[in-house]
């Protein structure tokens, strides 16, 4: 077993994922967490000391499976999500239940069943959540639907967790140059202009920031927003 800190990074394959997983490669062992082998693989290859974690989070016994061999936990960095615009009129509560099962029903569920390991650890949870966890913009009621809940099961947490020593830091980027934020723009129609976004490797750092705070220190939330609009 090795002897960094270990941490755990959903959706870590791509995009801020793996910006995170890189910023933190020198000073932590790395559990990637993708849906498929074949992704996780692919950024492992690539990162200092790190393994795949494989599992569809949206299934809770494939969760319960994979969380069940994870060691204990220094870090847990939840970074998965999924992002669909939609007009009320036009949702279905099928619809509804598919994002709020990918970005808020997931993350609670994993961190429930690593909080035992990170309260022996004194460790730390790190939510990736969105300027959407703050403002709202039509078309948008899922998505920010789920981040405003993000933002207030992170809040709880926290508070619940002081006694026990484990911190929890929301972190919320603006637009970011991702392919998340690619597909968002085609569908509404505009023109991509990638010097107008935050890229993964600032909203990293963000992250690298809030885990070198002093032990008696929590970064309790922390807003990254684009230099130019």
């Amino acid at each position: 077993m090795t002897d960094r800190p270990i941490a755990l990074i959903t959706g870590g394959s791509r995009g801020v994922g793996l910006a995170i997983a890189r910023e933190l490669q020198a000073t932590h062992h790395l559990l990637i967490g993708a849906r498929t082998a074949e992704a996780a693989r692919a950024a492992c290859a690539e990162l200092e000391s790190a393994e795949p974690f494989v599992a569809d989070l949206t299934d809770e016994a494939a969760l319960a499976e994979a969380a069940a061999s994870l060691p204990d936990l220094d870090l847990l960095v939840h970074n998965a999500g999924i992002s669909t615009k939609n007009a009320v009129i036009d949702t279905t509560r099928a619809q509804w239940r598919q994002i709020f099962e990918a970005n808020l029903f997931a993350v609670a569920d994993l961190t429930a069943r690593t909080l035992p390991g990170l309260r022996r650890t004194r460790g730390m949870v790190v939510l990736i959540n969105s300027g959407s966890g703050f403002f709202t913009n039509p078309e948008n009621a899922m998505y920010c639907g789920t981040k405003f809940a993000l933002r207030a099961f992170a809040d709880v947490l926290r508070e619940e967790e002081r006694p026990n020593g484990v911190r929890v830091s929301s972190v919320h980027p603006g637009k970011v140059d991702t392919d998340m934020q690619r597909e968002i723009v085609e569908h509404d129609g505009g023109t991509y202009q990638p010097e107008l976004y935050l890229t993964p490797e600032s909203v990293a750092r963000a992250v690298r920031a809030a885990v070198e705070a002093s032990p008696d220190a929590t970064l309790e939330v922390v807003s990254v927003r684009p230099t130019r609009r």
